[in-house]
C-alpha cells in the first residue's frame, strides 16, 4: 500500500478538499483502512468544516505531543482518528476510512517539531505492517519546515494546483524547489481555469497525475459541511477522485519499486519479491 502526501501553493489551491474527496472514495479492498492525516502547521480545516465543530477539539494532533512527552505516542494514534467512512454515524460503519484532524490554532506548530519525525516513523510501519494506506495533507507549507520530514519520506509527493495564471504562477517556486528536495513530484489539477494539462506541465516541469473538476457546490460538502446532495458519491468530483485514487497508486507504487528493486506491487497493492 502507500503513504501519500499533498501540499498546496498560496491562492487556495483546495488540497484539504481534494483530500477528504480522495479518503471517500479511495479502493478499499476488506480489512484495509484509508487514514487521512491533517498535518498542515497553518491548521487543519475539518474539525470546524466537514464536521461543523461537532466534535469540538477533543481528537487531533495537539494531542499526539502531550501523549509523547509521556511516551504515550503508539496507542494515542489510533484514539485520535475519527471514522469518517459512514455519514449517519452507524455502529455498522466499517470503520475504514478514519480522520487525524489537524491542530486549531497554528501556534500549537510549535509543540510538534519532535512529532513530525514520530508521525512519518508511525507511519512507514502503519503501512508496512498492516497494509493501511496514508493520505497526508500538508497544506500550503507543511512540505517545508519541520514537517517537511513527511513528505520526504512518503512515496509519492503531489502538489494541488488550479489551472489558472495565479495559481501557476505562484506554484512555480514551489513545485521546483520541493522536486529539488523530494523529486518525483505530480500534480494533481483543479480544473477551473483555461490552461490543458500539457500547458500545466511545460510551465510547472512535473507531471499531471490526474485532473478533478471544479465543482463549487459539490466541494463545499466537503469543505464547509454543506448539505449533500442526492447522489453525492456519484458526482463528477466524487468520480474523478476515484480515478485518481487509482492513479495515485500506482505512482506510488512505481515509485517504491525504483527505490527499491527488490520489491514490486501489483495491481491489487500487494508486495512481491522480485526473484
Amino acid at each position: 500500500m502507500a503513504v501519500i502526501a499533498l501540499a498546496g501553493c498560496s491562492g487556495a489551491p483546495g488540497v484539504t478538499t481534494s483530500a477528504l474527496a480522495l479518503l471517500l472514495s479511495w479502493p478499499l479492498e476488506q480489512g484495509r483502512k484509508m487514514i487521512l492525516a491533517e498535518c498542515d502547521p497553518d491548521g487543519g480545516a475539518v474539525l470546524h468544516g466537514l464536521l461543523q465543530g461537532t466534535l469540538g477539539d477533543r481528537y487531533g494532533l495537539r494531542n499526539l505531543s502531550v501523549a509523547a512527552r509521556k511516551g504515550e505516542s503508539g496507542d494515542a494514534f489510533w484514539r485520535q482518528l475519527i471514522d469518517l467512512s459512514s455519514d449517519d454515524a452507524k455502529q455498522e460503519s466499517p470503520r475504514d476510512r478514519l480522520l487525524l484532524p489537524g491542530i486549531t490554532d497554528p501556534a500549537q506548530a510549535a509543540s510538534l517539531v519532535s512529532v513530525w519525525k514520530a508521525l512519518a516513523v508511525a507511519f512507514r510501519g502503519i503501512d508496512a505492517s498492516q497494509g493501511h494506506d496514508i493520505l497526508i495533507d500538508l497544506g500550503r507549507t507543511g512540505a517545508f519546515g519541520p514537517s517537511a520530514v513527511l513528505a520526504e519520506q512518503a512515496d509519492a509527493v503531489v502538489v494541488v494546483v488550479r489551472n489558472t495564471l495565479r495559481s501557476l504562477q505562484s506554484a512555480q517556486a514551489r513545485v521546483a524547489a520541493l522536486e529539488k528536495r523530494v523529486g518525483d513530484v505530480g500534480l494533481i489539477v483543479i480544473n477551473e481555469g483555461p490552461y490543458p494539462a500539457g500547458e500545466v506541465q511545460r510551465v510547472l516541469q512535473v507531471p499531471v497525475v490526474a485532473t478533478l473538476p471544479y465543482a463549487p457546490k459539490d466541494a463545499t460538502v466537503l469543505s464547509d459541511g454543506a448539505d449533500q446532495p442526492r447522489h453525492f458519491t456519484k458526482s463528477a468530483l466524487m468520480k474523478a477522485a476515484r480515478t485518481c485514487s487509482a492513479l495515485l497508486v500506482q505512482r506510488a507504487a512505481a515509485r517504491r519499486a525504483r527505490l527499491d528493486p527488490r520489491a514490486a506491487f501489483t495491481a491489487g497493492g500487494e508486495v512481491t519479491r522480485a526473484r
